[in-house]
């Protein structure tokens, strides 16, 4: 078999073996569930939850409908998840809190990493005063842990889904400002950015233009995992009555209300709703983990 070469950077070598230009697509998906089986598992979980909280809604009954000649009923055909002491179905409120705890989260680790990657970048980028300024404000805000921050803020506005999204948001974003800053004092030593500043672009232009841009691979892989944190952090708040009120179909409101059916043999109506949290937050991870090992890799 004849090979050719190929130089791709200076010193470096790479040999090319003729032979077929790409694998089949079922290869190439069954070396992908060889070799990265979490991943596969998670972008499978997410899938199935986003479907369901897209279309879900439209197939299941009204999250908020009472029958109080229902109450307590068990998981069964007609009423899969079962009902709870308000003869509400389970099934349907939970599927409903998938639309709204999936966009929650999202919405948050936006949010952060936009704010987090912007103040990130002008603190890793210009140095100096305004970079140990913006890093002890970030060291004071790290002091707390995120879910306790959250709940100082929920707990001192009114609490409405818009101040959770808020106080989460807030609560993450010195994540991003440290993974933004670590990778921009590394990309402006790079002569890209010397190239940027002698062709006349302004400091700003260059931080926002050409630094930040480059930048925000480890960001974007944080946003994964803390989509999955978000989750979590908005159904613990609400689980403690802080934020997201009942009736409202969410997870944490679901479990927190089935809580004190456990004891009474009412298993249901907390089970359900808290195992999807799980699965859910499993599913972010899984994908947040398995992309955040090729990154540092």
């Amino acid at each position: 078999m004849s090979t050719t070469e190929k130089d791709l950077r200076p010193g470096l070598i790479v040999t090319e073996f003729d032979g077929p230009e790409e694998q089949s697509r079922p290869t190439r998906l069954f070396g992908l569930v060889r070799h990265k089986p979490l991943l596969v598992f998670g972008v499978v979980l997410l899938a199935a939850f986003a479907a369901l909280a897209i279309v879900g809604p439209f197939f299941v009954g009204d999250p908020l409908s009472t029958d109080p000649s229902n109450t307590f009923l068990a998981p069964s055909a007609e009423h899969w998840f079962g009902t709870d002491r308000f003869g509400r179905d389970v099934f349907a409120r939970s599927v409903h809190a998938a639309r709204l705890d999936l966009t929650i989260g999202i919405t948050i680790a936006l949010v952060a990493m936009v704010v987090g990657s912007t103040i990130g970048v002008i603190s890793g980028y210009f140095g100096g005063a305004t970079d140990e300024v913006m890093m002890r404000f970030t060291d004071v805000m790290l002091a707390f842990p995120g879910f306790v921050l959250a709940l100082i803020i929920v707990a001192a506005l009114e609490e409405t889904t818009i101040n959770v999204i808020i106080a989460v948001s807030i609560a993450f974003v010195p994540y991003f400002i440290r993974l933004t800053r670590a990778q921009v004092l590394k990309e402006r030593e790079l002569e890209y950015v010397e190239g940027a500043r002698l062709a006349g672009n302004s400091s700003w232009r260059v931080a926002f233009r050409h630094v930040l841009p480059n930048s925000l691979a480890p960001a974007v892989v944080g946003a994964t995992l803390v989509t999955g944190y978000a989750v979590l952090t908005v159904a613990g708040l609400a689980f403690l009555s802080v934020g997201i009120q009942p009736p409202t179909a969410e997870w944490g409101v679901m479990v927190g209300e089935g809580a004190k059916d456990i004891i009474t043999g009412e298993w249901w109506t907390s089970l359900f709703p808290g195992a999807m949290i799980v699965v859910a937050v499993m599913a972010f991870h899984f994908i947040g983990d398995e992309f955040g090992g090729e990154a540092s890799s």
